[in-house]
């Protein structure tokens, strides 16, 4: 598995804008008004992960013991949250592109363009904890090549 590249989180972030733009041109008289904090549970995820990387950080510095499929399985999580919340950032930031102009106009839409923001936001975090959590998976540098030396006396 490689490591996340930008142009990889850029194509999901674009999917995500593209998708959610055309959902609300095409059904946002139908949908229900977003609750506040519906984007909310992406930031409580980054938080987790946050703790889950200097954990795995910190244990990876001090040279604990730490299983391979542990860290495969934090990368593994790393990956997919980063890559599904840069498509919910791309959603939300879809739904404030349609909703931002029209605020003015719909009362539910200056209601959804908090709910937009929060989303975004939160789905930020989430992109940016995602990637922590990646960076804190990385073999340290020199670890492989420098056996440790002896001191004779």
């Amino acid at each position: 598995m490689h490591f996340t590249r930008p142009r990889e989180l850029t194509v999901s972030g674009l999917l995500g804008v593209l998708l959610s733009y055309l959902l609300f041109i095409s059904a946002y008289g139908s949908l229900p008004r977003l609750p506040t904090l519906a984007g909310a549970t992406l930031f409580v995820l980054a938080l987790a992960e946050v703790g889950l990387a200097f954990s795995v950080r910190t244990r990876i510095k001090e040279g604990r013991v730490l299983a391979a499929i542990a860290v495969a399985r934090s990368m593994a999580l790393a990956k997919a949250s980063s890559l599904a919340a840069a498509f919910m950032a791309g959603a939300w930031l879809g739904a404030l592109a349609y909703l931002f102009p029209r605020r003015d106009e719909l009362v539910a839409a200056t209601f959804d363009v908090r709910s937009s923001v929060v989303g975004l936001v939160s789905a930020a975090a989430l992109v940016a904890a995602g990637l922590w959590l990646e960076h804190c998976c990385r073999t340290p540098e020199g670890s492989d090549q420098d056996p440790p030396r002896r001191t004779t006396g």
